[in-house]
């Protein structure tokens, strides 16, 4: 009996041996710091963890690069790739089409937005007219306009040091209206005594109010555009347009939000327009977009908010695929024996 179950045991192991390629193609979808290319070779978590597998296994890999995560996957569903390398999340709509490894990497999503967007001078124009200050505004001129020429007819009727070219004397009126508009005495020649004293100081008052009001209401209108503008976390997207990679769990989970999106291919398409204002917003993995954050300052771009829909990462396999135990297998074996912990500080540093 000792004989018979040994015999089967070492029939199963040859057996599994057999159903193990020796040689795989691994799909892979570049998105740093997961995955990453240089000139042809590839590198990153996902794909020093895949390495270690496959040396578990006997492995020897070929490697094929997809444009989005939607592609890979169809190529894992189509069996056109034997393993799909990267840090897909684990879904059950996934799962329905390929197979998945046990789980190496705890996620979520977070949201990233531009810091260099500022306030235009069209931005605030469309808010002064939204509030109804523009309207104001163009009472105000219309005042100055009429003040300049009743000022110019006055003159030209009293004041016999006035210049004689409607130009020029329209020109010195507009200069004495405005004086008195932004608060500042014109010293014009006073031709009705106490009288004209009062009236100047009226308009003087009267100019003093109308810059205070021009002041406040500018500020007025870009604080409000700041606060409307400025998102802070995933409270702030109802209303704005958000950027996702096709394929991504950041676009199912911005679609079920009713969000307004954008799809893009990678990050680097998603970041150009965030800051050609193609977008509000980037939903992404949180690591992901950190690291990027991290590695191109020059962009100006912060990852805000707390993490929400957590996840995790697995790499997925045709269904059915004679991989995935062995590789579930080992994979258990390189999270106890530290492996999978040492990857993750080399790449994202220690756990706080």
């Amino acid at each position: 009996m000792i004989v018979l179950a040994l015999l089967l045991c070492a029939g199963n192991v040859v057996a599994q041996q057999a159903a193990t390629p020796r040689t795989v193609t691994a799909g892979l979808y570049v998105n740093p710091p997961f995955v990453t290319e240089d000139h042809g070779k590839f590198s990153g978590m996902a794909v020093d963890l895949w390495k270690a597998l496959a040396a578990e296994l006997g492995i020897q890999t070929t490697f094929r690069a997809y444009s989005t995560v939607r592609e890979l996957l169809d190529a894992a569903a189509r069996g056109e790739i034997e393993i799909a390398v990267t840090n897909l999340t684990i879904t059950q709509n996934r799962a329905l089409n390929v197979d998945f490894t046990q789980p190496w990497f705890d996620s979520g999503q977070r949201v990233m937005v531009d810091q260099s967007q500022t306030t235009d001078f069209w931005d605030i124009l469309d808010g002064l007219q939204d509030s109804g200050h523009l309207r104001v505004y163009i009472w105000f001129a219309g005042i100055i306009l009429a003040g300049t020429v009743l000022l110019t007819l006055f003159d030209r009727r009293f004041n016999p040091e006035f210049p004689n070219k409607w130009l020029d004397g329209l020109a010195e009126s507009f200069f004495a209206v405005m004086s008195i508009a932004s608060g500042k005495p014109t010293g014009r020649k006073n031709f009705f005594g106490w009288v004209g004293r009062v009236w100047h100081g009226l308009w003087l008052f009267c100019g003093i109010a109308v810059l205070a009001y021009v002041t406040s209401s500018i500020a007025s209108v870009m604080t409000t555009l700041s606060l409307n503008n400025q998102i802070a976390g995933l409270a702030d997207l109802q209303g704005k347009t958000v950027g996702v990679f096709a394929g991504s769990v950041s676009e199912d989970f911005a679609l079920s939000s009713g969000f307004s999106i954008r799809t893009y291919p990678d990050l680097e398409h998603s970041v150009q327009a965030l800051q050609n204002d193609e977008v509000d917003a980037i939903i992404g993995d949180a690591e992901v977009l950190e690291y990027y954050a991290h590695q191109h300052p020059d962009k100006e771009v912060e990852v805000v908010g707390a993490l929400f829909e957590p996840d995790k990462y697995g790499f997925a396999l045709p269904l059915r695929s004679p991989l995935t135990r062995p590789l579930t297998v080992e994979l258990l074996g390189l999270q106890e024996n530290g492996v999978v912990g040492d990857l993750r500080t080399k790449y994202f540093g220690e756990v706080k």
